[in-house]
């Protein structure tokens, strides 16, 4: 399952059953960390969900910023707590990509934040997939 993880949302992404295509599944709007890690926990309980692949917001200059390490802390703490492996991966651009691709669906709102997550979610997700086929 693909996290981007942010402040007041988590974009949730999932994959089907060949791990060749992320789809989008919801944005959960934050609320506690406990009410949080129930709804991830119901969505890994039905889908199967067997990895976290969390986005990390690398700086430019490939170095770890404050909020990247506060996200690291944040997976670390889901993956211990609902007993999954998580990876990181390189979520830079990943906002700008999702907006791009509403806009070329027109389902792009500016008042609609959490399906920009969503879809931030599906292209961290699509981007791990893929470096785990191209090196297999």
């Amino acid at each position: 399952m693909g996290l981007d993880v942010g402040k007041k949302r988590i974009g949730v992404a999932g994959c089907d059953g060949t791990g060749l295509i992320a789809t989008e599944l919801i944005t959960i709007h934050r609320q506690s960390f406990t009410s949080d890690i129930e709804k991830l926990k119901k969505l890994i309980e039905t889908r199967e969900a067997t990895k976290l692949v969390v986005g990390l917001p690398i700086l430019m200059d490939g170095s770890l910023g404050s909020q990247a390490k506060q996200i690291q802390k944040f997976g670390n703490r889901i993956s211990t707590i609902l007993n999954l492996p998580i990876e990181y991966i390189d979520e830079r651009f990943t906002s700008l990509e999702a907006v791009s691709e509403l806009k070329a669906q027109r389902k792009y709102s500016s008042y609609e934040k959490g399906l920009v997550d969503c879809y931030a979610a599906k292209i961290i997700l699509q981007r791990w997939l893929d470096q785990r086929h191209i090196a297999s």
